[in-house]
């Protein structure tokens, strides 16, 4: 039996997290979409594909027939929209998932934190950066204290849309503070460039971490074995190169980043993300391993209310390390 869902924001994003749910998910149905422009590419491909819509928000989501059986709602609209939302759908009884940055909720990255908030009414996805990137600060942090964290995703200027752009200050606000609340960095600092070159670039993203002196070679087997648990839902994520180490000199300003580090590393790592090209071409990646995120939490979610409704109690849902 398949769990109802529904897609706030008819953009990019939303767009290729509906394609996603249609061809790839075999627990989750798409029920409808929301949108409030009329005219947009999204609504019209729903329509094509059979999806119940509407164009008067979340209002119009809810007075849809379809809505009475939906479960969970994404919302890939902004930041401000979202709380509007939550407290639209919150008191109706439906779990969002907020690929915005407004971080009503806890942050879910699923190779790094993906069973510990399936009950919560509101998860939030972090960013497309944040879901890059935070696996290898937490994949470094595993093997040494990470002092310091700082990320900088690229993404091609062509795959932001107008929410994405709305939320830029959102963007490195919440993706910084989840470098640290799930990451596990002291201190983390986030960055994003839109880069506006043609033909667009694929998605690039960097992970400096200082840490104290330590075993690189348990570093670098730790950051491959992450790198690999996210190739299990967005096979476009890749290493560049092979993860970099340096020393630290005592006089360099970096030491002040990392007080108390003593004998300091920096562990600099190097990914690109190739998206499937669901919606948007294959540059996209920060599009393909948002959607891929959200659409993995969701189906953990409806996993784990299947097996409380069945007579038996179900069996418990796998590891996420040996999911999918």
């Amino acid at each position: 039996m398949s769990t109802k869902v529904a897609v706030i924001g008819s953009g990019n994003i939303g767009t290729d997290l509906m394609i996603k749910i249609l061809r790839l998910s075999e627990s989750l149905e798409i029920a409808a979409m929301a949108g409030i422009d009329p005219a947009s590419d999204g609504l019209a491909r729903a329509r094509r594909l059979k999806v119940a819509t509407t164009h008067d928000g979340v209002e119009g989501l809810v007075a849809l027939d379809e809505f009475a059986d939906v479960e969970i709602v994404f919302d890939a609209t902004s930041a401000g929209a979202h709380r509007r939302h939550d407290e639209v759908l919150r008191p109706l009884g439906r779990t969002l998932v907020d690929l915005t940055p407004a971080a009503l909720g806890p942050y879910v990255v699923p190779p790094v934190n993906g069973d510990a908030h399936l009950d919560a009414p509101n998860v939030n996805m972090v960013t497309c950066g944040g879901q890059a990137t935070i696996p290898v600060v937490a994949a470094v942090n595993a093997v040494t204290p990470v002092h310091y964290g700082e990320i900088v995703a690229s993404i091609a200027s062509r795959s932001a849309g107008p929410g994405t752009r709305a939320n830029i200050d959102e963007f490195t606000e919440t993706t910084s503070a989840a470098v640290e609340r799930v990451g596990g960095a002291a201190r983390g600092k986030a960055i994003i460039v839109l880069n506006p070159a043609e033909p667009p670039l694929i998605m690039r993203d960097t992970v400096h971490c200082l840490v104290s002196d330590c075993a690189t070679e348990a570093v670098t087997a730790s950051v491959e074995a992450m790198v690999g648990r996210v190739r299990r839902y967005v096979p476009g994520y890749r290493l560049k190169q092979k993860v970099q180490f340096e020393r630290v000199a005592s006089d360099d300003p970096l030491r002040t980043l990392a007080p108390g580090a003593g004998e300091t590393l920096k562990v600099s790592v190097f990914l690109e993300v190739e998206g499937a090209a669901h919606y948007l071409p294959a540059y996209a990646g920060n599009l393909d391993i948002m959607t891929s995120a959200a659409l993995r939490t969701a189906e953990r979610m409806a996993a784990l209310h299947r097996s409380r409704l069945s007579p038996n109690g179900g069996s418990p849902i796998a590891p996420e390390v040996a999911s999918r």
